[in-house]
């Protein structure tokens, strides 16, 4: 569970000042969602820049310079890779026939296969979201086509999104969250991975009431938003992850998607923090809803004494008897 977040500015009338606090605003509501480490990246003089720390976002003063035409930004919840070595936090660079950043919320679970399977470079970066870094070099090119490519091969859940030295954003949106508003009035668009952070940025920042049309996203989409506001579409073949195949598979004699798609993400995401799918079935059985058993992920000891009381309480038995 991490965030993306950013914005791209087009006509360049918003303050450098509001834009600033935007940026902050955004990422600090978004450790909502990872507070291990955050990043930005924008382009300066021509020239992709990452800024990242091992830090909670809200103890990170992020200063892209006046003139900036677009942010893109990250908060780390970490699953592979530890946040302390800096190389292995979000945004990550690329590069292929342009440079870019690259950020990613959600987990990967074929990254190392993928680096036997398509002979990628070794590398120091351990994080399973570098592979899609690197299988876009691998094209040699930024493109829809490689974006593709790279999202039909890899498994697990994502958004990706990508910054190029043109300042083009692209969204590859997965199974994973995105909230994209266009402020079409400023010549303004901001992205974050939820609405709840979307809307506690805009009302610090003071933008909450500026009309806004909210650009639907689907999962197989890869949208390009170029500097001047423009949006061109492409998409990918979206498929089950493997897991989930195998899992309702198991439950095959069940009734028909038992499970809602936000639980489904749950069981395929809770080995990376090292909960059993089991214990997170019985919390589900047992009333708690996704979202509360999300924010529960990121403390093993809730969890685990949570099912403690539960089967102390002899509900294991009766789902046992059911």
């Amino acid at each position: 569970m991490c965030a993306l977040f950013g914005w791209l500015d087009y006509k360049h009338i918003v303050p450098y000042k509001v834009l600033k606090k935007l940026t902050q605003a955004l990422a600090n509501a978004a450790e909502e969602r990872g507070t291990d480490a955050a990043g930005i990246s924008y382009i300066k003089d021509g020239r992709v820049t990452i800024y990242k720390r091992p830090k909670p976002a809200h103890k990170i003063r992020f200063n892209a310079p006046d003139g900036t035409k677009a942010i893109m930004g990250h908060t780390r919840l970490t699953t592979q890779g530890n946040q302390k070595f800096n190389q292995n936090n979000h945004p990550f660079p690329g590069h292929a026939d342009r440079d870019f950043a690259f950020a990613h919320n959600g987990v990967l679970y074929n990254d190392e296969a993928l680096r036997k399977e398509k002979h990628l470079p070794i590398t120091h970066i351990e994080t399973d979201s570098y592979v899609a870094v690197q299988l876009i070099e691998q094209k040699k090119k930024l493109d829809f086509d490689s974006m593709k490519n790279m999202a039909e091969t890899v498994q697990g859940n994502f958004t990706f999104t990508a910054l190029d030295e043109e300042n083009s954003l692209y969204i590859i949106k997965g199974s994973n969250p995105m909230c994209l508003l266009h402020f079409e009035v400023l010549g303004l668009y901001v992205y974050a991975s939820t609405e709840s952070i979307m809307k506690n940025a805009l009302k610090k920042v003071g933008m909450q009431n500026f009309p806004y049309t909210k650009i639907e996203t689907v999962h197989g989409d890869i949208i390009r938003i170029d500097s001047s506001g423009i949006i061109t579409r492409s998409e990918f073949e979206g498929k089950e992850d493997f897991r989930y195949t195998s899992f309702m598979r198991y439950y095959d004699d069940w009734e028909d998607n038992y499970y809602t798609h936000h639980e489904q993400l749950l069981l395929e995401m809770c080995n990376c923090y090292g909960v059993d799918e089991d214990d997170v079935m019985l919390l589900l059985d047992y009333g708690y809803d996704a979202s509360e058993i999300e924010d529960m992920l990121i403390d093993y000891n809730l969890i685990h004494d949570t099912v403690k009381v539960i089967k102390n309480e002899g509900y294991d038995d009766f789902l046992m008897e059911v």
